[in-house]
């Protein structure tokens, strides 16, 4: 299991720069934690590190947001599934062909996907510690 601390908001470009590291050859990752924890503003620096210039939000509404890497051309989907009610709306929004696309995954709220997360999707849970530090576990 790895562990990064972020001591705050100065330290998620190199927090980032640290999951970027240890990700490997995996694509899909599941970020489970409590609302306001802060899973949007660290998959928005991961994105940034891997070279994404757009803006990059949370895919509250949307669902899925597309963004491409300037540095390699690589896509990379920012899943939000809170607002999804049973597996069959994501299931009709194509989820799968996304998992099996080869390009990064980022999901925020999973639990509703854990029937067709592909099995090696890395499960990435966020907690706020006693002194307002993120601990990232994955």
């Amino acid at each position: 299991m790895n562990t990064i601390i972020i001591d705050g908001t100065s330290d998620l470009e190199r927090a980032a720069h640290d999951f970027i590291a240890q990700m490997e050859d995996h694509t899909v990752f599941a970020f489970h934690a409590p609302m306001g924890t802060g899973k949007t503003t660290f998959i928005k620096a991961v994105c940034e590190e891997l070279g994404v210039a757009d803006v990059i939000n949370s895919p509250t509404f949307s669902i899925i947001n597309e963004y491409r890497s300037d540095q390699t051309g690589e896509l990379i989907y920012h899943f939000d599934c809170y607002r999804l009610n049973k597996i069959e709306d994501a299931l009709n929004l194509g989820v799968e062909d996304y998992f099996e696309s080869g390009s990064l995954c980022f999901i925020e709220w999973p639990e509703l996907l854990a029937p067709i997360l592909p099995s090696d999707t890395v499960m990435v849970h966020i907690e706020e510690m006693e002194d307002g530090k993120r601990r990232l576990t994955f």
